[in-house]
């Protein structure tokens, strides 16, 4: 989790006893009443999905202290927080709560075999992100520490396709490794042996959810592989131009 304090400095717009707080998902958008909780979940002021999975009360916003903050009121389920462009992530688990300080906030969570997006959006933050870590994410210098070759990154692009075509809305269906598979052109062995590799990597580097345990497979690793390789901006919407490149698949064609 990166530090809000290296990644983030005072913002010059003035405050407001209550800053407005506009959520976006599915395309549609909701004003924040400032006055009461505001639910998300299975039920509540946002009803997500009928997705047994998801909790019926999960997260909560509430202003309070001069702040939006954001609270994980579920009791299994875990979320991923990151500021517009992924500079700041956090990991919002059961019973944990944070302020919103940045005027897009992006939180990405996985129930069962399904991923969501939504987003915060104010006008009004505490602070902004830094010139300094706004140059690391030019695409001049690297912010990933793990290393990915082509390939690897093609098959995070395959599993990520359809949440990074269609930007703030839910992704309510990932590609099935199958589907996938396909359209890289490669066989399921290849593809199984290079998402083994992938998750392997960003276990090692302390990434959760993609391993169930010592030697086990974790459950739904495809959804949680997205989720954290969109929000950490592993792979961007540039990166789509991989999917038909051309060499990567004559190089892949070799490899078979």
């Amino acid at each position: 989790m990166n530090d809000v304090r290296d990644a983030a400095v005072p913002a010059t717009t003035a405050e407001q006893a209550t800053p407005p707080l506009r959520l976006e998902f599915a395309g549609e958008w909701r004003d924040v009443p400032a006055d009461r909780a505001f639910v998300i979940g299975r039920v509540g002021d946002l009803e997500i999905d009928d997705n047994p999975y998801l909790h019926r009360h999960f997260l909560e916003l509430r202003f309070r202290d001069g702040l939006w903050w954001l609270a994980n009121v579920g009791v299994r389920l875990a979320a991923t927080v990151s500021s517009a462009g992924g500079a700041v992530q956090s990991w919002l688990s059961p019973g944990a709560r944070m302020p919103l300080v940045f005027e897009r906030n992006v939180i990405v969570f996985t129930a069962g075999p399904v991923t969501y997006e939504l987003s915060l959006h104010t006008e009004e933050a505490p602070y902004e992100i830094s010139s300094q870590v706004e140059a690391t994410m030019s695409g001049e210098t690297t912010v990933m520490p793990a290393r990915f070759t082509a390939m690897q990154k093609q098959l995070i692009v395959a599993l990520a396709e359809p949440m990074l075509r269609r930007e703030g809305v839910s992704m309510n269906e990932l590609p099935s490794s199958t589907a996938a598979a396909k359209r890289l052109g490669w066989s399921m062995t290849k593809f199984n042996r290079k998402l083994d590799n992938v998750c392997d990597k960003l276990d090692r580097m302390g990434v959760q959810g993609l391993r169930g345990g010592p030697g086990q497979v974790a459950t739904n690793r495809r959804a949680r592989l997205v989720e954290y390789a969109v929000t950490s901006q592993v792979v961007t919407r540039a990166d789509l131009a991989l999917l038909d490149d051309e060499a990567l698949r004559d190089q892949a064609d070799s490899e078979d």
